[in-house]
């Protein structure tokens, strides 16, 4: 120890693995954290993508620790008497964290494995045996059993995966299902349902992706109609979390979605700042449409604001389901036109046609009350007992004696604000302590900021709701600009973390808050910013 108390290495080896110890907080000195570091050639591993195995040791690691923590199990006791080690555990999509990652130093490379533990109170023998004889077994185990076949499905698996992505992005198409994808979930939502019906696409609209056939669908507006609990909103969910790479066994690896897509709903009493929604809303009592801001939005602006906030983000592909939206924003029919002469809503049915057509922005809707979307869709699919079929012509050929409805002039979509750096802080008015916390999807409290998160749906995890957290108050403590163009940092400072590591934006001064990180989208993390009540939006 040096002169303060403290460990002046605080790493130890066995077999050529280093463990790292590091504070959790210091208000839990018990509880440290412990950074895992083996060495490729002791997994007898060369290169390979590093984001499939930190994913692949992770998914395997938690198995151990599992086993680890049967050993030192006692059901009379507290883990804070007892003991206990704590590893995050994924969920099926593949994305780059702090609880698994490879990093290289003194020219060799390292899987990294993080964990924390509950050492037992006041029980130093315990504590030692399970730091330095019970935890470097389980290594040694997750070493020699280490399965190298497995490694490279994942690997392969990911290379399709990517391909498929790739091939998306200069096709005509903004998503594909491959035929035997298990789309329904289990109750707990982590894993495919059992017995459930593999995924077959309508034949005269399966298309093939390098040697994969499924269901294309296109760039434009899709219809996803079909009778209660067919399966239409279970569709659209996995065409959602098709943003990302799922890992093998998920029942959705080759469900693959345009990586900008964003689901949309209604989100009554959500925040809005200084924002045009003037497609959708033409004017507001006593208010502006034009630089629209509420502490309370109402399902209709709401929706307008998430709409014209996806699209400032770069968002190509727009999943709504009617279930989930504002009806009086989605649709008036022809007899609601006729009997209300002043109506400030243009509803979506009149503007989704013009988002693609214009700005390039798809839709997906799911759609089972209203018939209004049917005449504007390109592609039409219903979903019988999860059997899908291409029923466009049929469902076309019922709007052929409608009347048709007159086109409305187009709009302007850009947005392009600023931010004033005025209550941009981490610290509440008037305190030179920071604050910073977050309640498992649901809010995440900065200084004097409460944001609700409970309307964003591509949140994956709350790992990843604690990264978008922990990024903003770095942007909040390190920002010197009076005005702030928040893309560009938010960009740079996902760059770094993608770079150096998640860790250069986690704090170990607050407590109360789980190790575990997650990268999240630049998509979410302005989510969270436009939900911000105290924050200056400027438009230019």
């Amino acid at each position: 120890m040096d002169d303060g108390g403290t460990i002046s290495d605080p790493t130890y080896w066995y077999n050529d693995v280093a463990y790292y110890i590091e504070r959790t907080h210091k208000l839990t000195l018990d509880k440290p954290c412990i950074t895992i570091k083996i060495p490729f050639d002791r997994l007898g591993l060369d290169e390979t993508n590093p984001v499939v195995l930190s994913d692949f040791a992770l998914r395997e690691w938690v198995n151990h620790i599992e086993a680890l923590n049967k050993l030192i199990y006692n059901r009379s006791r507290s883990d804070k008497e007892n003991g206990a080690f704590y590893c995050f555990r994924p969920t099926n999509v593949v994305l780059k964290r702090n609880a698994s990652f490879v990093e290289s130093f003194s020219e060799k490379w390292y899987l990294c494995l993080m964990i924390t533990v509950q050492l037992p109170f006041k029980n130093n023998d315990k504590a030692m045996r399970m730091l330095c004889k019970m935890l470097p077994k389980k290594v040694e185990e997750l070493i020699s059993g280490f399965d190298h076949i497995k490694l490279n499905a994942a690997v392969e698996l990911e290379n399709k995966q990517n391909l498929i992505r790739e091939w998306l992005k200069s096709s005509d198409y903004c998503a594909f299902i491959a035929n035997g994808s298990i789309l329904p979930r289990n109750k707990d939502n982590s894993s495919p349902l059992e017995g459930a019906l593999p995924f077959t696409s309508p034949e005269d609209i399966e298309i093939e992706i390098f040697g994969f056939r499924g269901m294309g669908i296109k760039r434009g507006v899709t219809v996803i109609t079909g009778g209660g609990y067919s399966g239409k909103s279970t569709m659209l969910d996995a065409l959602n979390s098709g943003i990302y790479n799922h890992s093998l066994g998920d029942g959705r690896e080759l469900v693959i979605t345009d990586q900008t897509a964003m689901e949309i709903s209604a989100e009554e009493g959500r925040s809005i700042k200084n924002i045009n929604i003037t497609p959708f809303i033409k004017w507001i009592p006593n208010g502006s449409a034009e630089q629209f801001s509420t502490d309370y939005a109402s399902g209709s602006t709401s929706q307008a604001a998430n709409i014209m906030e996806a699209i400032d983000y770069g968002c190509k592909l727009l999943l709504i389901d009617e279930d989930r939206s504002a009806t009086n924003f989605m649709i008036q029919d022809i007899k609601m036109r006729s009997l209300i002469k002043r109506e400030p809503i243009t509803p979506f049915t009149e503007r989704v046609r013009e988002l693609y057509e214009s700005v390039g922005v798809s839709s997906v809707l799911v759609i089972g009350g209203s018939g209004e979307f049917l005449s504007v869709a390109d592609q039409i699919i219903l979903l019988d007992n999860f059997v899908p079929k291409n029923v466009t012509q049929e469902a076309k050929s019922l709007c052929e004696h409608d009347k048709p409805c007159e086109r409305i002039p187009f709009t302007n979509w850009e947005i392009e604000r600023k931010i004033s750096a005025d209550r941009f802080s981490s610290y509440p008015q008037g305190s030179g302590t920071e604050k910073l916390m977050v309640s498992t999807m649901e809010y995440i409290v900065i200084g004097d900021e409460q944001i609700d998160i409970r309307g964003l749906y591509n949140i994956t995890s709350n790992a990843q709701l604690v990264a978008i957290a922990f990024l903003i108050r770095k942007l909040a403590i390190s920002n010197q600009d009076s005005v702030i163009f928040i893309q560009e940092k938010i960009n740079k400072a996902l760059k770094d973390m993608e770079r150096e590591g998640l860790d250069t934006v986690f704090s170990s001064f607050f407590p109360g808050f789980e190790r575990w990180l997650e990268l999240p989208r630049i998509n979410e993390v302005l989510s969270v910013f436009n939900r911000m009540k105290h924050l200056n939006f400027i438009q230019l």
